[in-house]
């Protein structure tokens, strides 16, 4: 295998989208952050410029994109406007709705997202075991026809917008992994109660809890196991976490990459003691370190999904990229803040908000603490470390 670098196709793209992104969103990004509604006019852009479908089968018109392409659409419409980046993001694991459910719901659904019209959430997280996703309590009880959910879910994105619900629930609580089911659920159903929660990033994304009163679920919006090697329930979806953790590291990396790009332009303009300040070696080895950092991270990131899209193992990688990346971006953004001075403590620049968004992306999909714990299992053994 070659040394990884962009391919011509990757790059014409990484910069088509860089235009775009920096022309139609860049602007608008801390108004649409600072309101709490979904932005579905702007996700219709979206679609319209074909940042919707890159996960969508070909067979229904999709592009179905390479790994790589898809981690250079996220990175640069989250330069731009981190949450609009996470609606494409969310859209990662369309293809599966198409394969696993049948056609009149998969296909209907999947058309329904890369168009724009609609959103989906997943209701993985559990309000007393966040980590421990393999033993959900939210049960499933089978009954004629299909099954009944009872339980709740908490910290679902999206989940005041979906149409649509990817719920994990287990039909015996006492055996593990292996007695859980994935279902598609309407989140509209009456039997369902939403409750948003008020954060201070992610506002028009919005993060729900949602809790389930004999919710009935038919048999045919159960995912069958036709993808993800063959797995089923919350394995299903634990495997999505190698491809995910790496596309939220780089959308972490582009929102910091702004924040660098517009502290260079303001130490060059600032001026203190009768020189800009980008002449002080306090300002200008901080930029330069944090450049070094950010590079490095970002190339972590695109190899990772390099081996994704030759098919060898990636889980090491995928958890470096998710536990260090958003820390990274923390301490990029804070930086960059105080090289603002007083003028990075204002809620009119972005800064405060660009710290507030990516911040969360420290706990979803995994904690730090989680991430070690993977790489330690990939590295010194399960037998070893658990």
């Amino acid at each position: 295998m070659p040394e990884f670098v962009f391919d011509e196709d990757h790059l014409a793209y990484e910069e088509a989208v860089r235009t775009l992104a920096r022309r139609e969103f860049y602007d608008g990004y801390l108004d649409r952050a600072t309101h709490d509604e979904l932005p579905w006019a702007d996700l219709k852009r979206l679609a319209r410029h074909g940042l919707l479908d890159l996960a969508l089968p070909a067979s229904l018109g999709g592009q179905e994109v390479d790994p790589i392409t898809y981690g250079i659409a996220c990175e640069q419409i989250a330069y731009a406007d981190f949450n609009l980046s996470y609606l494409i993001f969310g859209l990662c694991g369309m293809g599966e709705l198409v394969t696993a459910l049948p056609p009149e719901i998969g296909e209907r659904l999947a058309l329904a997202l890369a168009a724009g019209d609609e959103v989906y959430g997943i209701a993985l997280t559990e309000p007393r075991g966040g980590s421990d996703a393999a033993r959900p309590s939210v049960r499933a009880e089978p009954v004629d026809g299909g099954w009944r959910l009872h339980g709740e879910k908490t910290s679902v994105t999206l989940g005041m917008a979906a149409s649509e619900l990817v719920v994990v629930a287990t039909t015996d609580p006492g055996a593990g992994s292996k007695a859980t089911k994935r279902f598609l659920v309407a989140a509209d159903d009456p039997t369902i109660t939403r409750q948003q929660f008020r954060d201070p990033g992610f506002r028009p994304l919005g993060r729900a809890g949602i809790s389930f009163d004999g919710t009935f679920v038919a048999d045919e919006r159960e995912f069958r196991p036709s993808s993800a090697g063959g797995r089923s329930g919350v394995a299903a979806q634990l495997a999505a976490f190698d491809f995910t953790r790496i596309l939220l590291g780089l959308m972490v990396l582009g929102a910091a990459r702004r924040a660098l790009d517009m502290t260079i332009e303001y130490v060059k303009e600032r001026e203190a003691f009768g020189r800009p300040i980008a002449g002080y070696q306090g300002v200008s080895f901080t930029i330069a370190e944090l450049d070094t950092k950010l590079e490095a991270t970002r190339w972590l990131c695109y190899r990772a999904l390099g081996l994704r899209a030759a098919g060898l193992p990636h889980t090491r990688e995928a958890a470096m990229c998710k536990w260090f990346a958003p820390r990274l971006a923390v301490e990029a953004i804070n930086e960059c803040i105080v090289l603002h001075g007083h003028v990075g403590w204002s809620v009119e620049m972005p800064l405060q908000q660009l710290l507030l968004d990516v911040s969360g992306l420290q706990i979803g999909d995994g904690t730090p603490q989680i991430q070690k714990l993977v790489i330690a299992r990939e590295l010194i053994g399960r037998q070893y470390v658990g």
